[in-house]
């Protein structure tokens, strides 16, 4: 019995790529933007759907590529009209994505790797570990999936997209950075890079990284404590990738990009809900041009990462403004099909 060859997966091959195999074939140079304009503008999930392509075409490009499509394998929806996606891969992996809906926006929250391999000691994400990262087709199919469900539920088109959802983009560096060519490219979903943000625990050296690519769209780092001691230990990575680092990379992120950066802060019972963090945060923020969102933690078991009191959000705010600093204090969507920040985890 003979093995079936592997077919190579179209999505993985450039324009010019696509064209070189028509050519070898003896075929028009002009069927790969066909081909391509499918694959990235119409989110082709199969080469049936190519209409205007022959069919004799169609059959050939079926013997020689593959579209490894992604498959929303479970969908949950929140009494407050979150949507989370279970999503399956073509190797049978999962990860989630979260539709988060408001009055004035549809945004996707995508994930970059299956698993994570930070160790950030609040995040249920981080139990699972790193299993591989996404290629940028299934970072982008995440949100085209999302897109055609704010088109279906809601009537409204997708908005902004923020990768926070499971793993650490940056150490995704290239995927991330193609799937968000691919999503803002107008041969793709023609999305404005204004409306992306990428959400980082802060590695300073891809921070610059970013910075020194010249990237258009927005930056957000989980920060959750101004003061090192602190900071380690809820994140032990914060151990070789110290605050100090941090924020000379951020200084420079903002020099190259003119772009401020958020932070986001999640306050917790009795370990950084008191005013000596509160100010350490204004602190901190005096020295890196910033906006702060302060977030409602969603426990994910019963241990000591408890959500404080709503008084404690209050009061960082209260010392933030006094600052002149802006902070915005963000309710958690979806807490009841574990689907808030922190949550994702492949429960199912």
């Amino acid at each position: 019995m003979e093995t079936p060859v592997k077919k190579q997966d179209i999505r993985k091959l450039s324009l010019e790529e696509i064209q070189d195999f028509f050519v070898s074939i003896g075929d028009k140079a002009f069927r790969a933007k066909q081909v391509y304009e499918w694959l990235w503008k119409k989110s082709a999930k199969d080469f049936d759907q190519m209409t205007n392509i022959s069919l004799q075409t169609r059959e050939l490009l079926k013997e020689h590529f593959a579209i490894n499509h992604i498959q929303v394998d479970q969908m949950q929806r929140s009494s407050d009209g979150t949507i989370k996606n279970a999503v399956k891969l073509h190797d049978g992996m999962i990860v989630e994505s979260v539709l988060i809906p408001t009055e004035t926006r549809i945004t996707a929250c995508i994930s970059s790797q299956v698993g994570c391999s930070l160790d950030c000691n609040f995040c249920a994400t981080a139990r699972l570990k790193r299993m591989r990262n996404l290629n940028a087709d299934e970072i982008y199919d995440q949100v085209v999936a999302i897109k055609e469900e704010g088109e279906l539920y809601f009537d409204r088109p997708l908005t902004n997209i923020v990768y926070m959802g499971m793993g650490e983009p940056l150490l995704n560096y290239k995927n991330v950075l193609e799937s968000i060519e691919k999503i803002t490219s107008p041969e793709g979903l023609g999305m404005s890079p204004k409306r992306i943000t990428l959400s980082t625990v802060g590695i300073p050296k891809m921070i610059k990284q970013l910075a020194d690519d010249e990237v258009k769209f927005n930056l957000a780092v989980s920060l959750h404590s101004a003061i090192d001691e602190s900071r380690t230990r809820m994140m032990p990575f914060n151990e070789k990738n110290s605050l100090a680092e941090l924020a000379e990379s951020l200084q420079y992120w903002h020099r190259k990009t003119g772009k401020k950066v958020t932070f986001e802060y999640v306050v917790w019972k009795d370990i950084n809900d008191d005013e000596k963090h509160a100010k350490a945060l204004a602190k901190y923020c005096g020295r890196v041009a910033s906006k702060v969102n302060i977030i409602e933690y969603n426990p994910i078991d019963d241990g000591e990462f408890q959500q404080a009191d709503p008084a404690s959000l209050d009061m960082y705010k209260r010392i933030l403004e006094e600052k002149g600093i802006i902070v915005n204090i963000r309710r958690s969507r979806g807490k009841d099909i574990d689907a808030a920040c922190g949550q994702l985890a492949n429960k199912s």
